[in-house]
């Protein structure tokens, strides 16, 4: 993410050495040195009159201004545009300035002569604090991101109990942002037993420990621990012994979220499942706090527990928190509905089924970035990305050049389906008519039979077996079969039916000439 920032510099050495450190600051957007406050103000309120989001993140006031003092001038910036961080540049830096200078709204001080280190380091938090007014403002609340370039969003991912898939979740939701677009980092704050490297194959001499010992982590410092894996992710891997995670204070893990909020556009925290200083305090700090737990009792259990802490700590309300459903299927009796009324939080729509067999090889790999895109299981975290706003779920939307492929894929589809078409029907056509011939076999052989068996009692009782053999053959074909060809003759011991039938071609009633032959036998009742 690119930081806007926007010199004020009477004296034109002093211009050109500011110039000269902004232009080593990485992600930065130096403007032009303002020659005069009157310069400063009225660029200020050019810009906002565009609109908000064009104002700069940080603004620098060097004490050689006119033709208002600097203090003064500190204060006028900071009444008219508060979500702008201003820094004093000033070579007095006794008590009674620096407290005039907050006092003035500044958000920090750099002493002169100016050195790299202490311009980074102030312009940063400023920055930072920037971003985060800015959040404030357009939402009223500093759990939602400002809609447009606002600061990096912050999603921390916590398990309810142990395995329950708390890093494989974390791992997933990351990937599925970068692979949007979006510049991603992934620091694991399990820092007892975090895990994320292993998944990811990465091999790491420095993790998040090496900075507990930094008094204030800069982005320079924080670029020597950052592994740039090969899906483009920043990732900051938990300490290889574990003993050393208690290095790490909520004050670095302070420092090290709002330093990769400034850089990054996304940062997902892997928390663990043991609550400590540090990953409390990310989880304060977060813009979305998810929780992870099982469809099983233990585990609803463990996640209430946790929400409970929680709120007592003043770290996080349940109903600020997002719980996901892991290894959740359709037999299972707890479900979504019934873990938002035992934790009172907000249960993600996206489930993530319980398909163990597709995470082996990866995971026995430690390559989960080459989980087959297929997979049930992705499909549901990158599905639960897109819900949160991370994923490519809104990116992957056809436009442009995408949607006109779409739509050429679509019109391949209905070509080849309109050349496939009458082949169906082809087929269709022949099994129907086998369905008829069949059918017409079956109504011949019964009508023969039920003729046979009419002839016989006929002959018994006195009547003539002809005429009873064809009425009842007659009565037991269906209309469209009528025309049939009925003879009944005496073959000796017993009489015999011959019933021809006509094949219907497609609808009964329309014959081609086909015709089926059903016969039957009867023996006689009573004596010759």
């Amino acid at each position: 993410m690119t930081l806007r920032i926007l010199p004020a510099a009477g004296d034109q050495d002093a211009a050109r050495v500011l110039a000269t450190l902004l232009a080593q600051l990485p992600d930065a957007e130096p403007a032009q040195a303002l020659p005069d406050s009157t310069a400063l103000l009225d660029t200020l309120a050019a810009l906002a009159a565009e609109s908000l989001d064009e104002l700069p993140e940080v603004v620098l006031v060097h004490e050689r201004m006119g033709p208002a003092p600097a203090l003064d001038l500190v204060r006028e910036v900071t009444r008219r545009f508060p979500s702008v961080g201003v820094v004093l540049l000033t070579t007095d830096t006794g008590t009674a300035v620096i407290t005039a200078a907050m006092d003035a709204g500044a958000r920090g001080i750099v002493a002169l002569p100016m050195s790299y280190e202490a311009l980074a380091e102030r312009v940063q938090a400023a920055a930072v604090w920037s971003l985060d007014m800015r959040r404030h403002l357009a939402t009223g609340s500093g759990r939602e991101l400002l809609a447009a370039g606002g600061g990096g969003r912050v999603v921390t991912v916590s398990g309810a109990k142990g395995g329950v898939g708390t890093t494989l979740t974390a791992v997933q939701l990351a990937l599925a942002a970068q692979a949007s677009g979006r510049s991603t980092a992934l620091l694991d704050l399990d820092l007892q037993s975090g895990d994320t490297a292993s998944y990811l194959d990465v091999q790491f001499r420095r993790s998040v420990a090496d900075l507990a010992a930094i008094r204030d982590v800069t982005p320079r410092v924080l670029a020597d621990v950052v592994f740039t894996h090969e899906s483009g992710l920043a990732v900051i891997p938990a300490p290889a012994e574990g003993e050393r995670g208690e290095d790490v204070t909520d004050r670095t893990a302070r420092q090290v979220v709002t330093v990769l909020r400034g850089r990054y556009d996304v940062v997902i925290v892997d928390c663990g499942t043991q609550m400590a200083a540090a990953n409390a305090a990310a989880v304060e700090l977060a813009d979305d706090a998810l929780l992870v737990l099982t469809p099983d009792v233990v585990a609803v259990r463990a996640a209430k527990r946790q929400i409970r802490l929680w709120e007592r700590l003043q770290i996080r309300k349940a109903e600020e928190t997002t719980t996901v459903v892991n290894r959740y299927g359709k037999g299972t009796e707890i479900t979504p509905a019934l873990v938002a009324r035992i934790t009172g939080t907000r249960v993600a729509r996206t489930s993530v089924p319980a398909h163990y067999r597709e995470l082996q090889s990866v995971l026995d790999a430690g390559r989960v970035q080459d989980l087959d895109a297929k997979s049930t299981v992705k499909q549901a975290l990158w599905g639960l990305a897109g819900e949160l706003g991370l994923g490519p779920a809104e990116s992957d939307r056809p436009t442009g050049r995408r949607r006109r492929a779409a739509h050429g894929d679509r019109g391949a589809v209905t070509l080849e389906f309109a050349g496939i078409f009458p082949l169906v029907l082809v087929v269709l056509a022949l099994l129907w008519q086998c369905a008829l011939y069949g059918y017409s076999y079956t109504l011949a052989g019964n009508a023969a039979d039920e003729g046979a068996r009419a002839a016989t009692a006929a002959h018994a009782a006195g009547d003539s077996g002809p005429a009873a053999c064809r009425t009842a053959a007659s009565r037991h074909l269906p209309s469209a079969w009528s025309a049939a060809d009925i003879t009944c003759t005496d073959a000796g011991s017993v009489w015999q039916a011959t019933v021809k039938a006509d094949v219907p071609l497609f609808f009964p009633g329309v014959n081609p000439g086909w015709r089926v032959t059903g016969r039957a036998g009867a023996a006689f009742e009573g004596e010759r």
